[in-house]
Formats: C-alpha cells, structure tokens, sequence
C-alpha cells in the first residue's frame, strides 16, 4: 500500500462544459444541462440599455434647458437643486451611453460584478437626486399657480414643462436601475 494520497479527480477526467451554441453544433441537442445567461435588453451594453440612457440624458437635458432659461429660476432653492441634479443625471447618463456604445461596437459583456455594482449605485443615487428634485419643483410650482395665483409674474408653463421632464426622465433610471440591480443579485 502506497502512503501517498491519491486525489479523488484527475485533472485530465474532468470534461469543460460548453456553451450551448457549441454544444448544439458538436452534438446536435441544443437542450443539454448547459445554461447561458444572455443578456436582458434594458441592461448595459444592450440596445435597449443605450436607448434608455440617451433618453434619460435627453430629457435631463431638455428639463435643464427649459429651466435655464427662465430669468427668475435661481430664487428658488428647489429650482436651482433641479437644475443640479439633472445636470449630474446628464452627466452620468451620457457617460454611460458612452461606455453602452463602446460595448456594443467591440461586442463586449458588461457583466462582471464591479461594474455593475458602479452602475448600480449610480443609477440609485442619482435617481435619487433626480426624483427628490422633482418633486420638490413640482411642489413650489402647485404653491405659485395655485396656491399664490401668481403665474402672471412667473414662468409658470415653464416650470411645470421642466418638472415634467424632470420626471420623465427619473421614470427612464429606474429601469435601468432595476435591471443593474436584479442582474447583480442574481450573481
């Protein structure tokens, strides 16, 4: 009897699964064990995922613009917290479609951990930011149109045109969001 210990699996016993393309071709049953995980449309790196992102940069933008335009915006604390928060939604939207745009060109996967957990993070916090801003634009417009009826002195179409933008463009994150996050914890 041998005292040296003899492993359980040789490494030349053990068979590397295929992807499922691969094995359809080599075996011709296209339903083995095999799993592949193929990408959900809505996240990074997918068609719809750089819809999404230039949308949400559209329409920050837009909600910014209509904002920036107006003389009297900067009096206004919740105004002026709009207008920086869908300045970084632009930013980060834009950033990303980017990064969306190089994957899809050199066909690359964005699906390793860090970086989903950054986009993850991201889309949270400045979905955040995004629909906290909002909503406090949307309501220091309710209090100048209806509750002062001082629309005559302010830009009042104005303001409700770039907080409606401003939620548009917030109901555009979340799915973005939501796919980043449901793809990370399903890792």
């Amino acid at each position: 009897m041998s005292s040296r210990s003899r492993p359980l699996v040789h490494p030349f016993d053990v068979e590397v699964p295929q992807l499922r393309e691969e094995a359809a071709v080599n075996n011709g049953d296209p339903h083995e064990d095999t799993v592949i995980m193929k990408d959900v449309q809505g996240m990074p790196g997918t068609p719809v995922g750089l819809a999404l992102r230039l949308l949400q940069f559209a329409f920050a933008a837009v909600s910014v613009a209509v904002m920036a335009a107006t003389s009297d915006f900067p009096s206004v604390t919740a105004f002026r917290y709009l207008v920086a928060a869908l300045s970084l939604q632009c930013l980060w939207s834009l950033s990303l479609a980017i990064v969306d745009v190089y994957a899809l060109l050199v066909k690359r996967c964005l699906r390793n951990s860090r970086v989903l957990g950054f986009f993850t993070i991201g889309d949270g916090i400045t979905s955040t930011l995004t629909f906290a801003a909002a909503c406090a634009s949307a309501g220091i417009t309710v209090l100048i149109s209806s509750d002062f009826n001082n629309c005559a002195e302010n830009h009042c179409t104005r303001f409700e045109t770039s907080t409606a933008m401003a939620f548009v463009s917030w109901f555009l994150v979340f799915p973005s969001f939501f796919f980043n996050f449901w793809s990370l914890a399903s890792r």
